[in-house]
């Protein structure tokens, strides 16, 4: 408000100082014609002139056509002047009052979401003042110093769970190897109950391996990073394409194979990609009912990798679920623990891209996308 009353003043100021001197300067115009009509003047007892006389009925005098139009402008001018002081004191208060109050908060709340959108944390908001932006600069520092506390919290914990399952995967082994002589011995028995509770125990004990098994590698593939390579990539799609190929006939499936991609090198990771994709076709496979459809293409900066199935598709209760650890609809555990997926997933986000899982008309569809490095 005080702004706003200083600057209307000003405009106001403005305003009356413009009408004046163009007042002024339309008399000074007017005054330069000389003045006719009857003169009458004063004179003494001796019949002397007195003074210079004065005008009575006098006769306005023509002017000039320049004259005219430069009066009229002159009295146009106030009128439009007015309007336009406002006008442009109001939008000089703004933007004053934007350079003194605004300016610096904002700046520093986008560079905050920038930054908290960047992951990054490590920094501080830097605005002292009691007005409304200044309280949300406070809350927003509140706010950022709470989400860098969670953050740690949360790296900790899951930085202590992976401790965790490497040592519960570790102390396993030994006693599963223990288990597993003793088994042994049992099955070689001349009891034939003895030898059947054994070979039971041995199928549990070659899941607990499995299982075992399973924990080290998924903490291991948590850690892993893709090491980018430029390669030819046809010769690399036609490896992929045979070795999938192999799987396919082994399970008795007909592979349908449709290459989209039209570049001829790409940087990325293909151990990566490969496993993804041996993944996708063995999932795919088990609940294909004659076909599997492998699609890649290169979009969006990346290479696009689709598997797709004519199976019954995805439970509908568990589309959105089925890429967590250790998920599966399957009844049969002993072989498949439900981490096929969630790898998928992980290496797929460890290489900047993203695992899509939907149902199609026909069955199912898993996309893996990989952001390539240029």
């Amino acid at each position: 408000m005080l702004y706003v009353v200083i600057f209307v003043m000003l405009a106001l100021i403005l305003s009356v100082m413009t009408a004046s001197l163009c007042n002024s300067m339309t008399n000074t115009i007017r005054d330069s014609y000389p003045i006719s009509g009857e003169k009458y003047y004063l004179t003494n007892e001796h019949g002397e002139q007195l003074g210079d006389g004065a005008y009575i009925n006098s006769t306005p005098v023509s002017l000039a056509e320049q004259d005219e139009r430069t009066i009229a402008l002159l009295a146009l001018i106030p009128v439009i002047a007015t309007p336009l002081y406002s006008a442009l004191c109001i939008i000089g208060a703004v933007l004053l009052f934007y350079k003194d109050k605004l300016k610096k908060p904002l700046a520093e709340l986008r560079a905050a979401s920038e930054k908290i959108a960047n992951n990054d944390l490590d920094f501080l908001i830097e605005y002292d003042s009691n007005d409304e932006l200044g309280q949300l600069c406070t809350s927003f520092e509140i706010m950022r110093t709470k989400l860098a506390n969670n953050f740690l919290e949360m790296w900790r914990q899951v930085e202590d769970r992976k401790r965790l399952n490497a040592a519960f995967a570790h102390d396993l082994r030994t006693p599963l190897t223990v288990l597993k002589g003793y088994d042994e011995m049992l099955q070689a028995s001349d009891n034939t109950q003895t030898r059947e509770t054994a070979v039971t125990m041995g199928k549990h004990i070659s899941r607990m391996e499995t299982y075992v098994a399973s924990m080290s590698n998924l903490q291991r593939l948590e850690d892993t990073q893709p090491e980018y390579k430029t390669v030819l990539l046809q010769p690399f799609l036609s490896s992929l394409y045979e070795s999938t190929e192999i799987v396919c006939i082994q399970k008795g499936k007909k592979l349908y194979r449709q290459n989209k991609t039209f570049i001829h090198e790409l940087s990325i990771d293909t151990e990566f990609v490969s496993q993804v994709c041996n993944n996708l076709i063995a999932n795919a496979v088990r609940y294909a009912c004659a076909a599997v459809t492998l699609t890649f293409e290169f979009s969006d900066g990346g290479l696009r990798l689709s598997v797709s199935d004519d199976g019954k598709g995805f439970n509908k209760d568990v589309l959105c679920k089925a890429a967590n650890p250790y998920f599966t609809e399957e009844s049969d555990h002993f072989k498949h623990f439900g981490l096929g997926l969630y790898i998928c997933k992980l290496l797929c986000e460890h290489h900047g891209g993203y695992l899509q899982i939907e149902n199609i008309a026909d069955g199912a569809k898993v996309t893996a996308f990989f952001k390539t490095k240029y």
